[in-house]
């Protein structure tokens, strides 16, 4: 809908006004302020990449230059959800023209299964398909084409098998990939029986496919030597190393993974760029030669996973005011056919459960469903989104019994400053900033004003219906993995003055080398242009962490900030022996380096310390302080802080077709003192509309055979330009992390992804306009779900 067009009262919805009366205008909050300094950080610099993307000259693994004899795998897939393989007829593929050879799984010189956690999933099927799509094997070829068509000429021979397609099916069938989880607190049962009012209810909420716009690639070069070079388009260069030696049979050291950019990841890069990488190396060993292996949009569809979808039991307990008295809750994952991350991934949606709000008396079990389809993997969130969906679920659903404003209802339950703030995990809650932060957006967005226009809109409109929505995040930062809260950098200082950096994270288009070069620059008072920050590469920075968990900032800035201290200590050392003071009294700011005597460049500090034999590179290496938990009872501090949001979105639903529009979107988010505000707000822009996409138009279908029938953009609908609201505001929260972080900054990556679930809440008071009764409307709310929601009881006129 658009807001400078003239409403409609009948018919479907076509491109229906914002019914907002006029307003008076309130001053928006400014980003968090610049600190006193000419430094790089706390400034919206460019992305270190942007003119090499726009000019189409930034080098993705597809883009590199192929060496002489170059051969090119395409993945035979089953076809059939589950059952026995018997036999694999290559013959005709092998007849075609190009075709050099086909890998199967007794080509593997290595371990057959692949080097997960769980060690559960195989590198290619053998005795068993447990998906349509399943990777059997690999057809070589001279040519990409040659290759996928090949690939289509393979015959399997399988024998059927019965398919589980669905996680209530799977629940029926006790069909885990890994043991349910419980974790309580309090007396749930007791307290239910006590409350004033109770409600039950059910929520079905969908996957997402990641849709990066690079796809699943990877590049093998064999080196002298039995060694490997391996380009990959991957969030966790150094999973990619293990898996390659794991399936090759051979030591970590012989394999070097190089990534120096992705087209996006969002999560779908975490793991399963492992598979391209260890598909293709098999076949490169085999053969010979390097071997490149690039899925196109279909097959990446059909092979890889995605964002797990939930099923949700509830029954609450609260009182007349719509505070919480006692929680039950089933939490039912759709994990796929193998473990993957599923385990991490579900444990993250119990820590997410209360989102923003205590939870006294508590009772969850988690359940991990094995399914035969494909299995679903890391995506932005990571399971968070699929705990705070449900409770602003069960929020709103009190709201509506109630008769209350929903925020009122969500204030109410709020974590409190020096009371009410311990988790149901356990950990207490110490940078809470959600009353003031929700009472600002409140006030900053009109709310209450907007909702009595809204209400008098829907009293005079029939058929297109407005709803809004206020709800909060609060999201934990660090990896549940403690292990995984780690990071390391390289610094070297060259005699020109010039700087090049190199940590172990990966830039998939968030901004990570650009933070990382803005805080190496401030830490040597040079210019942001003077830094240049490389490719990860296994060579350089070992053993390093997935870039993931909104954690790439946090570890590896912080990381390449301590190299870059080490290095400016070196420096300060040696011009504190110059001018006889002491090293304390040194400063670098500016491009110079100044001494109570004298301001020198930095380029003539550095050539006149290279004479000197002193060092001008270093590493640097970061943990993440304070965290530690029991992965058993899942109590403990697995955060190091959280990140605070809320944002206030208006909707319409045409109540005769379902359709429906997001009219208005105003965002009020805590990154702490921004290192790049542009990013930040781009981050933030990006994860809440890509959220929005999960929870409208993104819905993943598998027929009855375990076909996933929504296998391109034909079928499969992210949001387009179309999709965002004519009116998107965001303002930062202007305070800085409470914990010590790198400047003061708190990650941006994946928060803003659940700002979108108030379009959902949005949704659902859109339809409650319509009829009585809680309303029940399962993601995405695409506009079948929007009807079924309205169908009962009758709608109210």
């Amino acid at each position: 809908m658009n807001a400078r067009e003239k409403p409609r009262e009948e018919g479907p919805i076509s491109r229906a006004d914002n019914p907002s009366p006029a307003l008076t205008p309130v001053p928006a909050l400014q980003p968090p302020a610049t600190p006193q300094r000419s430094g790089a950080a706390g400034r919206s610099h460019p992305h270190e990449s942007a003119r090499a993307q726009v000019a189409g000259s930034a080098t993705y693994v597809d883009d590199i230059p192929e060496i002489r004899g170059t051969l090119y795998a395409a993945p035979i897939l089953s076809t059939v959800a589950h059952g026995k393989l018997l036999g694999v007829d290559a013959r005709a593929a092998l007849a075609m023209p190009g075709v050099r050879d086909v890998i199967l799984a007794r080509d593997i010189p290595g371990d057959p299964l692949l080097a997960t956690f769980v060690h559960d999933e195989p590198v290619f099927a053998t005795d068993t398909v447990q998906h349509i799509g399943q990777v059997v094997g690999l057809v070589i070829a001279e040519s990409v084409m040659q290759a996928r068509r090949a690939a289509r000429k393979v015959k399997l021979q399988i024998e059927e098998l019965p398919a589980i397609l669905n996680v209530r099916d799977a629940l029926k069938a006790e069909s885990y990939v890994l043991p349910p989880v419980f974790v309580k607190r309090g007396d749930a049962a007791q307290a239910l029986k006590t409350a004033p009012h109770t409600l039950s209810g059910q929520l079905e909420v969908g996957g997402q496919e990641h849709f990066y716009l690079e796809g699943q690639v990877a590049y093998v070069v064999p080196q002298e030597q039995q060694q490997w070079l391996i380009y990959s388009s991957t969030q966790h260069p150094g999973e990619v190393q293990h898996w390659v030696a794991h399936a090759l049979g051979i030591s970590n050291h012989a394999v070097r993974v190089e990534c120096r950019r992705m087209g996006g990841g969002f999560g779908g890069k975490e793991t399963q760029a492992g598979h391209l990488a260890v598909w293709a190396a098999l076949a490169a060993h085999k053969l010979k030669c390097p071997v490149k292996l690039r899925l196109d949009r279909d097959d990446d569809f059909m092979v890889t996973g995605k964002r797990h979808p939930f099923a949700y039991d509830y029954t609450v307990g609260f009182d007349n005011t719509g505070r919480l008295a006692g929680l039950k809750l089933m939490m039912a994952a759709n994990c796929g056919f193998s473990a993957d991350l599923s385990g991490p991934v579900a444990d993250r949606a119990i820590f997410h459960t209360d989102n923003a709000y205590f939870l006294e008396d508590v009772e969850i079990a988690s359940y991990r469903c094995k399914t035969n389809t494909q299995s679903n993997t890391a995506f932005r969130g990571f399971g968070g989104p699929q705990g705070v969906v449900l409770i602003e679920t069960i929020l709103g659903d009190i709201a509506r019994q109630l008769k209350l404003d929903p925020l009122d209802v969500r204030k109410r339950n709020l974590y409190g400053v020096d009371e009410r703030n311990i988790t149901h995990y356990q950990m207490k809650v110490e940078d809470n900033i959600l009353q003031p932060l929700l009472s600002k957006l409140e006030l900053t967005a009109h709310y209450q004003r907007r909702r009595e226009a809204i209400s008098a809109w829907n009293t005079k409109s029939p058929v297109i219906k407005r709803g809004i929505a206020i709800t909060p995040v609060k999201f934990g930062i660090s990896f549940t993995a403690t292990l995984f809260n780690q990071a390391g950098a390289l610094v070297h200082v060259y005699t020109d003055g010039s700087v090049q950096v190199n940590h172990g994270g990966t830039e998939m288009g968030q901004g990570l080398n650009t933070k990382v070069a803005q805080i190496v620059a401030d830490e040597l008072g040079v210019a942001f242009e003077d830094v240049l920050a490389t490719a990860s590469d296994t060579s350089k920075i070992p053993n390093a962490s997935a870039t993931a968990a909104s954690a790439g900032t946090d570890l590896n800035a912080r990381a390449a900030q301590y190299a870059a201290r080490n290095v400016r200590d070196n420096l300060a050392q040696f011009v504190a022996g110059l001018d006889a003071c002491g090293a304390g009294a040194v400063t670098f700011s500016g491009g110079l380096i100044h001494s109570p005597k004298n301001s020198r460049p930095f380029p003539e500090v550095v050539r006149l310390a290279y004479a000197n034999r002193i060092q001008l590179w270093s590493d640097g290496f970061y943990r993440t302080p304070k965290i530690h938990y029991d992965k058993t009872t899942l109590t403990g501090r697995p955060f190091y802080y959280f990140a605070y949001g809320a944002a206030c979105s208006e909707v319409a639903i045409d109540t005769l077709t379902g359709e429906s529009r997001v009219l208005k979107v105003d965002i009020l988010h805590d990154v702490g003192t921004s290192i790049n505000p542009a990013i930040d707000i781009g981050q933030i822009e990006g994860g809440f509309v890509q959220g929005m996409g999960w929870l409208t138009t993104e819905q993943l279908v598998w027929n009855d055979k375990g076909l996933l029938t929504t296998h391109a953009p034909s079928t499969y609908k992210i949001p387009a330009t179309g999709d965002i609201p004519a009116h998107f505001k965001i303002d930062l929260w202007p305070e800085a992390n409470r914990e010590d972080n790198v400047f003061g900054s708190k990650a941006v990556g994946e928060p803003p992804f659940m700002l979108a679930i108030s379009v959902l809440e949005a949704l659902k008071e859109a339809v409650a306009a319509a009829r009585e009764g809680v309303v029940r409307l399962d993601a995405p709310a695409t506009a079948e779900h929007v009807l079924a929601a309205l169908k009962h009881p009758e709608p109210r006129r």
